[in-house]
């Protein structure tokens, strides 16, 4: 079956951020010149994704109203004449159907996904996390949503880290069936190196099947009080009923989720973008001369 929905889980408070996320979702910080959450949309629309579902919080109305018509807006653009931006403004409300549903208590990953059940219905659906962007000429969910529709399963984003940082990710543990990709057996959440089945972190985006959510719902809070995504793709796993994939996606992963990798995250996309690279360059190269001049 088509995957023709994602869930974005954006309910975090984005502590790391304060004092700017205060008021203004992490999401909505700019990269370049649109916020995190229009890239993410912008590459689910990119390979046919219907509908967007995010799982909110209080405080993050800004995102379902950046993909709002705004009405008083465009006609200020029209009245100026203001034509490049008032088609951009168009295309943007009419960029995909947006669903929001509301994460009312801060129960971790795999609860925000459970919380999209009503929504998603009883079909495959992809989830992104709203800290990983993928700067790829392909679509990163999509290069998955292939994979899992070729192998007949479900699929999960992986990326190699240093032996020494397994301790920051889940990591999986499976046997070759492709160059790049994993038959899975389990997932280990956050494991000491020592422990480490792998160095195969997931990173951010998945295909699951609708019976995880039933998984969810018995899931028992693990580590750190939350209900973990992880335990129940152990679960899911386990069962057999079909194969779950680790693979390794195209194209460059960076985590906006602090704000260091966020200003690495603009940098990226900056320099991969024609109107803005050679303004960025010529800036580096000035900061690197005063910087070696001091």
């Amino acid at each position: 079956m088509k995957v023709r929905k994602v869930v974005l889980p954006v309910a975090g408070l984005g502590t790391r951020f304060l004092p700017a996320s205060k008021c203004v979702p992490k999401e909505m910080f700019p990269i370049v010149d649109k916020p995190v959450a229009q890239w993410l949309v912008e590459e689910c629309c990119a390979c046919g994704i219907e509908e967007v579902i995010f799982v909110t919080a209080q405080g993050k109305n800004a995102l379902e109203d950046h993909f709002d018509s705004a009405s008083e807006l465009m006609h200020l653009l029209d009245s100026k004449g203001k034509t490049d931006l008032f088609e951009q403004m168009r295309s943007l409300e009419n960029l995909v159907r947006v669903t929001a549903v509301r994460q009312k208590h801060p129960l971790g990953l795999g609860h925000a996904v459970w919380c999209a059940k009503d929504a998603v219905g009883n079909e495959p659906f992809a989830v992104i996390l709203g800290d990983e962007l993928v700067l790829s000429e392909k679509p990163a969910i999509g290069q998955l949503i292939s994979a899992a529709e070729r192998l007949g399963g479900s699929a999960i984003a992986v990326d190699e880290v240093p032996a020494d940082k397994t301790n920051r990710y889940g990591i999986v543990d499976g046997e070759p069936v492709e160059p790049g990709i994993l038959q899975l057996r389990r997932l280990v959440e956050k494991p000491r190196p020592v422990d480490a089945p792998s160095r195969m972190a997931i990173t951010g985006r998945y295909v699951l099947p609708p019976e995880v959510f039933d998984i969810l719902e018995k899931t028992k809070a693990g580590q750190g009080g939350e209900i973990q995504l992880t335990d129940a793709l152990n679960e899911l796993a386990s069962r057999h009923e079909s194969p779950m994939f680790s693979v390794v996606l195209e194209g460059r992963r960076l985590d906006a989720g602090a704000p260091l990798g966020l200003l690495k995250t603009a940098l990226h996309y900056a320099l991969a973008d024609a109107r803005y690279r050679e303004d960025v360059l010529e800036t580096m190269k000035e900061l690197l001369e005063r910087e070696n001049k001091a």
